[in-house]
């Protein structure tokens, strides 16, 4: 039997623009992902920066809300500039005195060539070197000659990046200043008082979450850097080559690197591990051994404790959520994972709550 479907021309036209309309919006969202992700982090910060401008708004003069937001901003900058200024003296003279030593180990590289020619000359090696330094040759004038485009290539994404964490930085401060002003106008579009006041105190809810997570988070960088900070100074009590200094650096570069997500604490654990291995290569080998271990312990027990009391989150739900985040997301769904699942437990306690008042009084719902 066969049935026949009878669609008027309107219907037809309506349905096809329905799947031209999400095609070319599903393509508009492709093109403006980077955007998307600079608004996604400047609301990041804003929620993160919220209370203590709120705080600073309440004690100055006349409210003003922005020399709040800039007094915010310095206290930023200083704090990061009081880091590097712990952080860089070291590094530089670590390097000058790593520079210093450079003739002296040219001079027994030297002689281990010598060592080498010997060897190469006893078993006729000189036609598989003659072939492999060749072959670099050959590597090393194709790379010459797209250097240009690699150079360009580079400063293109350096500008990109400048470009985007400007613009990070610039509507982060707009949202700080202006954030209060767009909260009262889409609240006072409600009509509905009761409503109005649940969803503010959602509102205030999720925002304590992103300003729980990092809070939680400086305290997670403040227990790494210091136990950074004690191994050094361990290590340059065994190690007479260590200076004692270097305890201070290791403090620094782990509180600064530990607040970039996912390969931030890394990072740092790699350039205190360089600074040691200039004075020591068992002390670098030391704190490497250490720092694993360490890193084994905070992801997978004081992060996931400190953020679960902060947040209200258990410990599982955690590491689920950063583990979730970094497989789907990346380096991004590292930053979000944690606040995101805060976010996700307040919205359903909110609304099993408001079930259950629901069927407490099924007239007043």
């Amino acid at each position: 039997m066969k049935t026949k479907l009878e669609i008027d021309t309107k219907t037809f036209v309506r349905f096809w623009l329905v799947i031209f309309g999400i095609v070319v919006a599903g393509y508009l969202f492709m093109m403006a992902q980077t955007a998307f992700v600079i608004i996604g982090m400047a609301t990041f910060l804003a929620l993160a920066l919220n209370v203590p401008v709120n705080a600073f708004t309440r004690k100055f003069p006349k409210r003003s809300r922005v020399f709040a937001a800039a007094v915010a901003y310095l206290g930023i900058l200083g704090v990061i500039t009081a880091v590097l200024f712990l952080a860089i003296p070291p590094i530089v003279q670590q390097t000058a005195e790593f520079v210093q030593t450079v003739p002296d180990l040219v001079q027994g590289a030297t002689n281990q060539w010598h060592v080498l020619n010997d060897f190469i000359s006893k078993y006729n090696l000189q036609p598989q070197i003659d072939s492999a330094f060749q072959s670099m040759k050959d590597n090393a004038a194709s790379w010459a000659g797209n250097v240009g485009s690699n150079l360009l290539s580079g400063l293109g994404s350096v500008f990109s990046f400048l470009t985007s964490l400007f613009l990070v930085i610039v509507l982060t401060f707009l949202m700080l200043v202006e954030g209060p002003k767009w909260k009262n106008k889409f609240f006072s579009a409600y009509t509905d008082s009761e409503k109005m006041h649940r969803h503010m105190t959602i509102a205030k809810k999720l925002q304590e979450v992103f300003s729980g997570y990092v809070t939680g988070q400086l305290t997670v960088s403040t227990i790494g850097s210091l136990c950074a900070g004690l191994a050094v100074f361990v290590i340059s009590t065994f190690f007479s080559e260590v200076p004692e200094s270097l305890a201070m650096a290791a403090i620094a570069i782990t509180f600064l690197f530990s607040l970039i997500p996912l390969f931030g604490a890394t990072i740092g654990g790699l350039l205190i591990g360089l600074l040691l291995l200039f004075n020591s290569p068992v002390a670098a080998l030391t704190y490497i051994i250490y720092f694993i271990v360490y890193q084994q312990i905070e992801n997978n027990f004081i992060s996931p404790h400190i953020q679960s009391k902060k947040l209200n989150l258990s410990a599982l739900a955690v590491l689920l959520s950063i583990t979730l985040g970094i497989y789907m997301f990346g380096i991004l769904g590292a930053l979000i994972a944690i606040p995101v699942a805060g976010c996700v437990r307040v919205l359903v306690d909110e609304y099993i709550a408001n079930a259950s008042n629901r069927r407490k009084h099924p007239k007043k719902a």
